[in-house]
Order: structure tokens, then sequence, then C-alpha cells
């Protein structure tokens, strides 16, 4: 029995003794199957293919995969002060990744900002004893890998860690999430967005998408709440899906400006 991986999204399956006959991430509007067609790898391949690859972010550390596989986000290992929480996944865990999360004092928790980017969460979670995995019960029909480590959690907050609350922002997906970190930036708040909220190449604006291959927009009442979801929460960095793509000053700032921008754009 096989844990099969979806090339085109990341995503780990459930045991099987075949692969998957599809991939419903991928059938979704929200992605897309390869022009090729569906296809399939594994762990143990993508171990002999590929590597991590490690990124220091002004704190966080960035986790990604070399040479690129599916979607290319990368994970973000953040201290606490108590070891480790891992924000957002890849499909790929080595000895290397392993060894530097140990270092900062082991993985607390994985928290995932939506399906995108669940990839092998339980592999992750297994690699460090079973460490719990949140993700929030809107998107449950999701988890392609259920696994005894899943959190499910529901309403519009969770605290996971003290001074780290899960945020249900809504939007891309039923339950997209983001991460604050209310000590982060020397007090001045850390906000991690996967891409809920994308942080875009002049790293001074965010955007909002339901698709963003298929380039399927949010509406004004999607964008809003969103804007008013993160009004209570103060923070100076935004810390988006790819390596170094982050707002590194006045990120609630560049929030607010991007919401309105946004509506100006979308307005009749």
């Amino acid at each position: 029995m096989t844990r099969f991986i979806c090339v085109q999204c990341g995503t780990q399956f459930a045991e099987t003794p075949a692969p998957p006959p599809s991939c419903p991430i991928c059938e979704d509007e929200r992605q897309y199957v390869r022009w090729s067609g569906q296809e399939w790898t594994t762990v143990e391949e993508l171990r002999t293919k590929h590597r991590n690859v490690f990124t220091e972010e002004g704190g966080p550390i960035g986790i990604g995969i070399e040479p690129d596989f599916a979607i290319g986000q990368r994970a973000l290992a953040i201290p606490t002060g108590d070891g480790a929480i891992l924000w957002d996944c890849v499909s790929l865990v080595k000895e290397e990744a392993v060894e530097r999360i140990r270092r900062m004092g082991g993985l607390k928790a994985i928290a995932i900002s939506h399906p995108h980017f669940y990839s092998a969460m339980a592999e992750w979670s297994e690699a460090f004893g079973g460490a719990p995995v949140y993700l929030h019960e809107d998107d449950r029909s999701w988890v392609m890998n259920p696994h005894g480590a899943i959190r499910f959690w529901s309403g519009e907050t969770l605290e996971i860690a003290p001074g780290f609350t899960l945020i249900r922002t809504g939007g891309h997906f039923e339950g997209s999430a983001v991460l604050h970190h209310a000590a982060g930036a020397d007090g001045g708040g850390d906000l991690f967005v996967g891409d809920t909220l994308s942080v875009l190449q002049d790293r001074r604006h965010v955007s909002f998408m339901r698709s963003y291959p298929n380039f399927i927009p949010l509406n004004r009442s999607a964008v809003e709440r969103i804007g008013a979801a993160l009004a209570p929460y103060p923070f100076q960095r935004i810390f988006g899906a790819s390596a170094h793509r982050n707002i590194l000053q006045d990120g609630k700032a560049a929030l607010v400006r991007s919401v309105e921008r946004y509506l100006r754009a979308i307005r009749d």
C-alpha cells in the first residue's frame, strides 16, 4: 500500500494499492489538471529526485523543494521559544529538514492555511512523533489523507500556542486561515498568510482570489470579510507563500490600502 502524491498539486492521498483515479483538489475550479493528464508520484521517488532547501527569513526558516515541485510554495518553521510551529506544508520531508527543526527545539504543531498546501502533512507530523496538525473544520472534505494527528478547529479564531492565533478569513476556501504571531517583529506582530492573501511582487500590497491559476476573483463581500477579520490584529510583517515574498514593514497599512485598491478595481 502506498500514499500516492499528486504531481500537479502535491497532495498526498491515503494508502491505496494503486494510484487514485483522479485528484479532486485539481479537478476543482480553483486548481487544474495537468495538460498531459493526471500523474502520481511517491515520497520515496521525491526523495531520490528532490531536496529540501532553506531560506532565512528574519526569524522564521523557509523550507522548500528543489527542483520545484507541484505548486511551489514553501513552508515556514517559526520559532516559539519552546519548539517551532510549521506554517503550511510541502510534499517532501528529508532528514536535513527534520534536523533543522530539532535544533529549534522540535515541532510543537503544524498549521495550514488551506487545502492546496495540505501536501504531505501526515509525513511531517509523523517525522516529529505525531505533532498535531490544525485544519479548519470548513475544509474537512478536502482532506485526502485522513490522519490521527489532524485537529479540526471551528469558529473564527484558535490560539495554538501562547501568542500564536489562527484566524479564519474565508475567501480562497471556506476555511482559509492565517496565523498571527503577536510577539513577531519585535512586538509589532507577524502575519503568515499562505495565499489566503497573496503578497504581490512589489511586496507593498496583497491581493485576493478564489482561483489564482484560473484568475477567478473574490467578490466584494468576501474581501471586506477578510479585512474585518484582520482588523483587530496589529502586524508589521506579512509572510507570503513563496521564499522572501514578504512585506517587511507597515504590514497592516499594506493590507488596508490593498483592500481599498481591490474594491475600487471591481467596482461597477
